[in-house]
């Protein structure tokens, strides 16, 4: 299974090392968000890893819901309570991580599962600079350079019928609303299978911190952001 090399197994419980999810973060999504980073001082365990584990331990239904309620250290034990129509993710003192609704339908393939979570988790690591920042500009605001905070809410999927084959994951639409120095993001994709659509689903990020537009400074974290991604690039083996 392709996350067997991210995840480190304890009985029924998990956790995932800064090693794994960095290398998670940056060879599967295409993510170099430096919260991400081995030597981070506010590191975190990559929400998508979190979500594409989980749906290859339980798989995936025709109606999905996946909230955020916290940020993973590395290491930190977890353990799945299990409901009839809900997954929790927990630690040691129960504080609940992520919780998954689901009805309708259900699939453990993982020939369409592990198609479908490295989709989307590669569309999920493209949000900066990609989507966030036309929207960013076209609202006249931005994350702060130098405390930049982007907050993985939610994100939904429903499936008029689940796929049989690998799914294809395309963005259809994206908007920003901003309140104050706080931004709602949400960005919706459809998906289809041999070119004809067959679900379709939808991710909520929250930015905190926000402040005027300045195309100079935003120039400035694009480079920099594309750096890291060069500099990661000659790293990986």
């Amino acid at each position: 299974m392709l996350l067997d090399a991210f995840v480190s197994r304890h009985g029924e419980a998990f956790s995932f090392s800064r090693e794994h999810s960095c290398k998670f973060a940056k060879q599967i999504a295409g993510d170099f968000n430096p919260i991400h980073d081995v030597d981070a001082k506010r590191f975190c365990v990559p929400g998508d890893l979190l979500f594409s584990y989980l749906l290859t331990r339980y798989g995936v239904s025709q109606q999905l819901r996946c909230q955020f309620s916290g940020m993973v250290n590395a290491d930190t034990l977890l353990h799945c309570r299990v409901a009839t129509n809900q997954i929790q993710v927990c630690d040691e003192l129960g504080k609940v991580y992520l919780t998954i609704d689901f009805s309708g339908e259900h699939s453990h393939d993982l020939e369409v599962i592990e198609p479908l979570f490295q989709d989307y988790v590669q569309f999920s690591g493209q949000n900066f600079p990609h989507i966030l920042q036309p929207l960013m500009a076209e609202q006249g605001v931005m994350i702060h350079p130098l405390r930049p905070l982007v907050i993985y809410e939610s994100m939904t999927l429903s499936f008029e019928q689940l796929p049989i084959s690998k799914p294809k994951l395309n963005l259809a639409a994206s908007k920003l609303e901003v309140e104050g120095k706080r931004g709602n993001v949400t960005l919706s994709f459809i998906l289809s299978e041999a070119g004809k659509q067959i679900g379709k689903g939808e991710k909520r990020m929250i930015l905190s911190n926000l402040q005027p537009y300045d195309e100079f400074q935003m120039q400035q974290m694009v480079a920099e952001y594309n750096n890291r991604k060069l500099s990661a690039s000659y790293k990986a083996p």
